[in-house]
């Protein structure tokens, strides 16, 4: 092995050393969990010392043509027809989701819980974007483990998945918990009040909120995961879009139930929410021991909360943004939560689709041949990278979809067709605009965890329904804000009739 060159590899080892090939030697490699060996020689060294997949094309910049047809998967490239099938029938029933969960919204805020105690208003976003920070996370993640083929040994895949759906438990705890206590000090702020009782009411009704949904999508996730494996689907294109469809309007449904007969209950005893917190805090360690001792599990336990923590704040304030307009703009609480859901749903499987490319032809931290972390805006979201084609899909899928939904919610809640056109391309151009900074962000921003060694399965996909529900929120309030100053707010003609 004399003369033979060092290769440093960021997260990996080398285990062995064989013959030269064609006058290069070949370094065999695992990485920590287990994954088949992938050879290396120094023939798949970058001009500029990276070390690069076998197959890569030689050193030279590639025209933006050949960089679009770059394949996300790795593996064949999907037809074009193929993937927009698989993105647009989930994303539309996530879309029923969505809308379903701004009339729930619509529906229960006229409730005695919700009048009284303004800070469950705070706590709607987070909770449904525990969906993002924990539940699509998960799914990113097996949709990762299912292309590069670890979900082929029975054993593997029961231990990956109790592994996983512990972790979520013990994320959706400690979320909740955080939250909650992030509500109650906005809420004593503004209000310039604090009661104890609504102190136990919103923690173990975001406590079993949490818990109770994330537990219910982790099930859903692994059975649409499967499901893709058996019938030849990209499970990148499904599992965070159907995730999706169910997670707001349970969320909210459960939340605004849970309290309710909480706030119902304190009015008698306390005892209730206490041993409802009891329970749940008692069972932590018990997940936390499950997540210790899972080798899957074991690095996000250690490693994964600071994504997780930060998109919940990021969430929180556009949980004020909503208290906020809901008692100035009739008809924001509905609309809300399908902004925020459709473009938290497309920038899922971008993200995903984006993470499982790096995993499959790259090193973590090493980035692909030709590929900038900071790119121009067009390039990533119409033509001239790889991950253009998908983005040009998910831009006109938003585009119909926000259409489509938005006059089915403003049908079911006013029981006909109200919309004014100042209103209805008010809140498409802001929902638009949404989903192209997501994009744009999301690109960036997993090659810039890639780069700096963090999976962005485990840490991007929460910054970036974080950063949807801000802006989701903000932009429709702006919108709120424009129209009313021009007399053209939401539901005027109604009172008018």
């Amino acid at each position: 092995m004399v003369g033979a060159p060092d290769v440093v590899k960021p997260s990996d080892k080398v285990e062995e050393y064989s013959p030269h090939v064609n006058g290069n030697p070949v370094f065999t490699i695992s990485d920590e969990i287990g994954c088949p060996d992938t050879a290396f020689n120094m023939a798949s060294i970058n001009s500029n010392g990276d070390l690069k997949s076998l197959g890569d094309p030689p050193d030279k910049k590639a025209a933006e043509a050949d960089a679009e047809k770059q394949p996300l998967s790795g593996k064949k490239e999907e037809r074009w027809w193929n993937t927009l099938m698989q993105v647009a029938v989930p994303f539309f029933i996530a879309g029923c989701g969505t809308i379903g969960a701004g009339l729930v919204l619509g529906s229960v805020r006229n409730w005695e819980v919700f009048m009284n105690v303004s800070a469950i208003f705070v706590l709607v976003p987070s909770l449904s974007g525990l969906k993002g920070n924990l539940d699509m996370c998960l799914a990113s993640r097996l949709s990762t483990q299912a292309n590069l083929g670890n979900m082929e040994s029975p054993r593997e895949v029961i231990s990956m998945v109790v592994g996983n759906i512990s972790l979520v438990q013990v994320q959706a705890i400690v979320a909740a918990t955080v939250v909650s206590m992030f509500a109650i000090t906005v809420n004593a702020i503004t209000d310039r009040a604090f009661n104890g009782s609504y102190v136990l009411l919103l923690i173990a009704s975001a406590v079993f909120t949490a818990t109770t949904t994330c537990f219910v999508l982790d099930f859903v996730m692994v059975l649409v995961i499967f499901g893709s494996q058996k019938f030849k689907v990209n499970p990148d294109n499904v599992a965070t879009p159907l995730a999706a469809s169910i997670g707001d309007i349970v969320s909210n449904s459960v939340l605004a139930v849970t309290a309710q007969y909480m706030y119902e209950q304190i009015k008698i005893s306390l005892w209730q929410p206490i041993a409802l917190m009891c329970v749940y805090y008692s069972l932590l360690p018990l997940w936390v021991f499950i997540v210790w001792r899972n080798k899957y599990t074991k690095k996000v336990l250690t490693t994964g909360w600071t994504p997780v923590i930060s998109a919940l704040f990021i969430s929180g304030i556009g949980g004020i943004v909503l208290d906020q307009a809901v008692e100035q703009y009739p008809g924001y609480e509905v609309f809300q939560p399908i902004v925020n859901g459709i473009g938290g749903n497309l920038v899922c499987v971008q993200s995903s689709r984006l993470t499982t490319h790096l995993h499959q032809t790259a090193i973590l931290g090493i980035l692909p041949e030709n590929t900038r972390i900071v790119e121009w805006p067009w390039r990533t979201l119409f033509y001239g990278t790889t991950a253009a084609k998908v983005a040009r899909m998910l831009l006109v899928l938003a585009m119909c979809g926000q259409v489509v939904f938005m006059i089915v919610a403003d049908f079911i809640y006013q029981g006909f067709v109200s919309l004014q056109f100042a209103f209805g391309l008010t809140y498409l151009l802001c929902s638009m605009l949404q989903v192209m900074m997501l994009l744009y962000l999301a690109y960036m921003l997993i090659h810039f965890m890639w780069k700096k060694k963090k999976d962005p399965d485990n840490a991007a996909i929460p910054y970036l329904t974080a950063l949807g529900d801000l802006l989701g929120s903000v932009f429709l309030g702006l919108a709120f804000v424009i129209l009313s100053m021009f007399g053209l707010q939401y539901g005027n003609n109604v009172s008018g009739t």
